[in-house]
């Protein structure tokens, strides 16, 4: 796969994210996609090769391999990479229907803006925004727990029982650098952990700054309302004097 393409789009993302959005992304390059390019797909290279069952019966160390490792780690770490990355393109795309849709109301409407500032997080990409969070967050804890419900943990079995068949009885079958490919395995799960923290920290940025807002205004609309504006040239002294001068003229 070609992981700097996905960079690339990722990289125009990066514009329109906040402070914390910006260090997720800088987190999932760095200490995720980078060690698994580098570390982990190595590691992981002689998975079956060096996968050994104490017996010689054809295709029980087949059959072991694939009911003690149902999915390969790096794979299931490809899908989640993939689909925990493609969010963010949500809002890139939202902000190019924008600058379209700009485009075409300032040649229908001499030089006209129908945005402002097509990439600031107002309205509707304001939730785009938010949902793309939520979904990153959601597929990260998914993928999370996928991991733990497929290998019953996040530890890596140095010997393992099997007894399927055609394994003749119950074998032994002994995992390749299991300590090393440990190690990576909660490397890459706690790397998962930190972004969801960075998202949910990035939520409540997003939702405290838009009920600050939205307080700010209700106070400025409410002292505006509040304030009168009186005539200056009338004084209260004024006023009381014509309210002794009102009797003598109804006489």
């Amino acid at each position: 796969m070609n992981w700097s393409t996905l960079e690339g789009l990722l990289g125009g993302v990066n514009k329109y994210s906040t402070a914390f959005g910006r260090i997720w992304l800088s987190m999932v390059f760095i200490f995720r996609v980078l060690v698994f390019l580098v570390a982990a797909q190595p590691v992981w290279g002689d998975e079956i090769k060096d996968f050994i069952c104490n017996t010689a019966q054809p295709g029980c160390t087949n059959v072991c391999y694939d009911y003690i490792f149902p999915i390969s780690h790096v794979r299931l770490w490809a899908l989640q990479l993939i689909f925990v990355t493609c969010p963010s393109l949500m809002v890139l795309g939202h902000v190019y229907y924008r600058e379209k849709k700009n485009l075409e109301y300032t040649t229908t409407h001499n030089g006209g803006h129908l945005y402002a500032n097509p990439g600031k997080k107002r309205g509707g990409l304001w939730w785009t925004y938010l949902a793309s969070l939520i979904i990153k967050a959601g597929l990260d804890a998914g993928f999370l727990y996928m991991l733990h419900y497929v290998y019953e943990g996040y530890d890596m079995p140095r010997l393992s029982k099997c007894s399927l068949e055609p394994c003749p009885n119950t074998v032994n079958c002994y995992t390749s650098r299991p300590t090393e490919k440990k190690i990576f395995t909660m490397f890459m799960v706690i790397s998962s952990a930190l972004c969801i923290l960075m998202c949910i920290c990035e939520i409540v940025y997003l939702i405290g700054k838009s009920i600050q807002k939205l307080v700010s205004k209700k106070k400025s609309d409410f002292r505006s309302k509040k304030s009168t504006r009186v005539d200056p040239t009338v004084s209260i002294q004024n006023l009381s004097n014509m309210a002794d001068e009102w009797p003598s003229k109804k006489e």
